[in-house]
C-alpha cells in the first residue's frame, strides 16, 4: 500500500504542478480557452488558486522524501481536495458534468492519499 500512496501522490503532484504552473505564468486570455472558468475570476485569484496548486503539489512530495516534517503530505493531500470541492462548485454553477466528474477523481486521490499518511501509513 505504500508503493500505492507514493505512485498516487507522484501522480497528484505532477498533475497539480502542471496545473498550477500554468495558472501562475499563462496570461489569463491564454488561459481562457483552455479553463473557461477563468472568465469569472480576477487575474490574482487564478494565480493565487496556481500558487495553492503549486504549493500542494511540493508538499505531497517534499516533506515525505526528505523526512521533514512529514504531517505536512497528508495536510497537502487535504489542501487540495478542499481546492477540489470548492472547484467542483464553480463548474456546478457553470453546468460543467464533465469538469466537476474529473474534480470528483482528483478529489477521491486526494483524500485517499490524506487517509493513508495520517492513518495507517504515515510516515
Amino acid at each position: 500500500m505504500n508503493v500505492f500512496l507514493w505512485i498516487l501522490q507522484g501522480a497528484l503532484a505532477a498533475l497539480f504542478a502542471g496545473a498550477g504552473v500554468t495558472k501562475l505564468t499563462q496570461q489569463r486570455d491564454k488561459l481562457i480557452p483552455r479553463l473557461p472558468w477563468v472568465e469569472d475570476f480576477s487575474t490574482p485569484v487564478v494565480r493565487l488558486i496556481g500558487g495553492a496548486e503549486l504549493a500542494g503539489a511540493l508538499g505531497l512530495i517534499l516533506p515525505a522524501a526528505t523526512g521533514i516534517a512529514t504531517v505536512l503530505t497528508p495536510l497537502a493531500a487535504t489542501g487540495l481536495g478542499i481546492i477540489m470541492i470548492l472547484a467542483m462548485g464553480v463548474h456546478a454553477r457553470r453546468r460543467e458534468p464533465q469538469a466537476i466528474a474529473f474534480n470528483a477523481v482528483l478529489l477521491i486521490a486526494a483524500a485517499v492519499v490524506a487517509w493513508g499518511r495520517f492513518g495507517p501509513y504515515a510516515f
